[in-house]
């Protein structure tokens, strides 16, 4: 299953990053190759049966407080 994967975001930096390099869109690569890079490792993860912490909660912690403010 990671094979597959991985094969699958080579096939995605294959089909846009030199269409993004030819065109000098070099913010749009950072972009495009930091979400990449995060897809990939959160897939891989998932594929491994690694527990990833949910990102909801996160946010919860953080504005938890502010709710409190706004009653």
């Amino acid at each position: 299953m990671v094979a597959l994967l991985i094969l699958l975001f080579i096939g995605i930096i294959v089909f846009e990053v030199p269409n993004l390099v030819k065109k000098k869109m070099w913010r749009e690569l950072t972009a495009f190759s930091l979400y990449l890079a995060m897809g990939m490792t959160l897939s891989i993860l998932e594929a491994l049966r690694v527990k990833v912490p949910n990102p909801a909660m996160a946010v919860e912690v953080l504005f938890k407080p502010l709710s409190g403010l706004l009653k």
